[in-house]
């Protein structure tokens, strides 16, 4: 089993910025790809960023360009960097690990962290 801890999220005022972290511990050697969904209320959770999917790094196109995913293999953490954040960016964001880099639903889950943008 892997276990995901997500921190980072909070509220920030329209076109701020904020980081999110995404922990994971357990059999980590599964991990081939890891991930950032989010929901907001009443929707679906949607995949924003991952990394890899096959051989690129995938973006949603309502983030590109703003957001960042990343990933420190050396401390198994994958982060999400969120510029000029919008209010439409409000969501619980859920990190996401996948046994593939194919395309398919995640293995893991973690509990999420709220985002919360304010005009």
């Amino acid at each position: 089993q892997v276990q995901l801890v997500e921190s980072g999220g909070g509220l920030v005022q329209a076109g701020g910025s904020l980081r999110l972290s995404c922990a994971s511990s357990g059999n980590i050697h599964m991990i081939n790809s890891m991930g950032w969904y989010r929901q907001a209320p009443g929707q679906e959770r949607v995949l924003v960023a991952r990394i890899p999917t096959g051989y690129i790094t995938y973006y949603d196109g309502s983030v590109k360009g703003r957001f960042t995913i990343s990933r420190d293999n050396a401390t198994n953490t994958a982060y999400l960097q969120m510029n000029n954040l919008k209010i439409e960016d409000t969501a619980m964001y859920y990190c996401a690990a996948y046994h593939t880099v194919g395309w398919g639903s995640p293995n893991y889950w973690g509990q999420g962290t709220q985002v919360t943008v304010s005009s």
